[in-house]
């Protein structure tokens, strides 16, 4: 795109002495030549002012390029945080499977049975299934139903 500056070019034309050189003695010239010199100026009015509103816009852009930016960062950063975060819970529930691992069936069947049952059988399908199994034999038979059937709504929720 050509930048031309159109302000000098409007104010040779606007430049009153040139236009009224031989006619000041014709009144019609010398409206004509006002009228001329008016719009000449209205125009390098206006063109400053898309020259500032050029401005005004081309300084908006890169405001909002930088305001994307940075809540692109933002949302890489969060994305991160809960990567990080899901998998400390990760970490975690191995770490708390792996003791229901290695407790004695009894022991871990009496502290699931005071467990919400969800949270109980979330454990028991991630243990080992012979350890799993095991629990669910030291468990009471109402209790041990109840489990199984959070188990089979569980896996069915997650196929």
């Amino acid at each position: 795109m050509l930048d031309i500056d159109t302000s000098r070019l409007f104010a040779a034309v606007a430049a009153e002495e040139d236009l009224l050189k031989g006619c000041t003695d014709v009144p019609e010239a010398v409206v004509l030549a006002e009228e001329l010199r008016d719009r000449a100026l209205r125009i390098e009015r206006y063109m400053a002012a898309l020259e500032v509103r050029k401005t005004e816009i081309a300084e908006a852009e890169a405001t909002l390029r930088q305001r994307l930016a940075e809540l692109k960062a933002q949302k890489d950063g969060s994305r991160n945080q809960r990567e990080a975060d899901t998998s400390a819970v990760r970490t975690d529930i191995d770490r708390l499977i792996a003791v229901y691992d290695q407790m004695k069936p009894a022991e871990a069947a009496a502290i699931l049975s005071n467990l919400p049952a969800d949270f109980a059988a979330e454990i028991l399908m991630r243990v080992q299934p012979q350890t799993g199994a095991k629990i669910i034999a030291a468990v009471e038979p109402r209790q041990a139903a109840l489990l199984t059937a959070q188990m089979g709504a569980r896996s069915v929720r997650t196929r």
